[in-house]
Order: structure tokens, then C-alpha cells, then sequence
């Protein structure tokens, strides 16, 4: 895996904001840790996050590219018409522009959109309860999942109100016979829901496949601990980020 180094940094930063770079470094890190984690699904499926300091203006993966092969200057600007804005023209998954820039312009919270198409995440999105409150990994999204019906591969622009409005103010969100979708407010935010979301299902199929009886913690149960996670009282987040940067190979003196 690559490594970025202080000095290409450096010339990196004479080209662009340094909250622009750090954005740039965080999407890529991202792109990669969906790569390490088996979270990808060859060059299809997508993340955007919005830049900081021209929230109209989104990044996105040059389609064609490996997950693992993302780095912070191959990343795309474009708009939330679908519109490339800055460089070279590349090629841009439709389906990505479709869903990605309706989610940005409808959630203004939403500086990272992910979407995945895991064998786990997918299954459940097949099955008729969806996600259940199996367990710790999963009461992280009681009450924070919304769903939205298949219409077939996202390239109707007719779809993104049906989406938006099926995603709600939720921060994850099951594709019915499609995959799954996080929102968070910052790149690592919405990574995390999605590791977390995607271990649910994988854990849910475990249990499921055992053919045993399922237990379910009680309403009461659900809801403190979704509060629990909510109040985040050991700054977690932000230190698992840092963790994950460094494992992406990203540089973490800016955070």
C-alpha cells in the first residue's frame, strides 16, 4: 500500500486548500479501508464526501479504479447535477451520481455518503424483516435505518426523491434486493456506520443460519443502548478514525 509522505504533501497543498487535501486524504483512506475490510465490490459502488469549503461541490472515485487504488488526487469534483467541475474529464459512475448527489443535496449533514454491495448486506436487504436488534453491533442503528424499494439500477434521476425521502433524516439505510447506504457527517463517521452496519448483517446471517431459536433484547434494552452510542463518552470515534488512517497509510499530523 502506498504511503504518503510529508513532502508530497507539501506539493500537493500548493495546488489546493489544506481543507480541501485533508477532505481528499480522508475519502481515500476510506476508499482504501473498504478495499482491506472486503467491503468493495471490484470498481462499482461508491463513496462522495462534500469539500469543505464549496459545499456545492462533491468528490467522488474515477470510475474504473480499484478501491485500492484511490489516492487523494485522483478523486473527481463534480457537482450536484453530475457535472465535472475541475481537471480532466473522466468516467463517473451514473448510478453514483444519481444516488450520491441527491443524498448531498437533500441532507445537508451529509459531507459523507457511502454505499456498498456486500454478499451480507445485500442478503439482508433480500430478507422480509431486514435488519434486526440482534445485538451491541446492531442497536447502533435502532431506529436510524430507513428502506427503500428496488427499482432497478439507479440511473433515473426520477428515483432520487423516492430515495431521499425513504433515507429520511436516518444515517443508515437498507437498498431492498440492492445494498446498503450510510450518511455521517464526516468521512469517518460514515465509514464506521458502514463497518458496523455491514458486521450486523454478517452477524445476523450467522445467527439466522444456526436454525436456533432468536433471542431479542427488550424495547427498553434497544433504546438505552442506542443512546449510549449516541453520547459517544470516550471520544471513540474520532480515535478509531485516526487508527484507520493510519492503517490506510494516510499522513495524521493535520487531525
Amino acid at each position: 500500500m502506498q504511503v504518503f509522505g510529508r513532502h508530497q504533501q507539501e506539493g500537493r497543498s500548493a495546488m489546493m486548500s489544506t481543507a480541501e487535501m485533508a477532505m481528499r486524504e480522508d475519502l481515500a483512506a476510506a476508499y482504501r479501508l473498504i478495499a482491506r475490510f472486503g467491503m468493495d465490490d471490484i470498481i462499482h459502488t461508491h463513496i462522495s464526501a462534500r469539500l469543505p469549503e464549496e459545499p456545492e461541490l462533491l468528490l467522488i472515485n474515477r470510475y474504473g479504479d480499484l478501491f485500492r487504488e484511490v489516492t487523494p488526487e485522483s478523486l473527481a469534483v463534480i457537482d450536484h447535477h453530475g457535472q465535472q467541475m475541475r481537471g480532466q474529464q473522466v468516467p463517473i459512475n451514473t448510478a453514483g451520481i444519481v444516488i450520491h448527489t441527491a443524498v448531498h443535496a437533500a441532507r445537508p449533514d451529509a459531507v459523507c455518503v457511502m454505499h456498498t454491495h456486500t454478499a451480507a448486506g445485500v442478503a439482508v436487504s433480500c430478507l422480509e424483516e431486514g435488519l434486526l436488534p440482534l445485538n451491541q453491533t446492531s442497536l447502533l442503528f435502532y431506529g436510524q435505518v430507513g428502506y427503500h424499494e428496488f427499482e432497478g439500477i439507479a440511473l433515473d434521476p426520477g428515483e432520487q426523491e423516492r430515495l431521499v425521502a425513504d433515507l429520511g433524516a436516518n444515517r443508515a439505510m437498507i437498498l431492498r434486493n440492492h445494498g446498503l447506504l450510510t450518511v455521517g457527517r464526516s468521512v469517518g463517521e460514515a465509514f464506521a456506520l458502514m463497518y458496523n452496519l455491514e458486521q450486523a448483517c454478517r452477524i445476523q446471517l450467522s445467527a439466522l443460519a444456526s436454525g436456533r431459536p432468536i433471542h431479542l433484547p427488550s424495547k427498553e434494552v434497544c433504546e438505552r443502548t442506542a443512546r449510549q452510542y449516541e453520547a459517544d463518552p470516550d471520544g471513540a470515534a474520532e480515535l478509531e478514525w485516526l487508527a484507520l488512517r493510519r492503517l490506510a497509510g494516510m499522513p495524521i499530523d493535520r487531525h
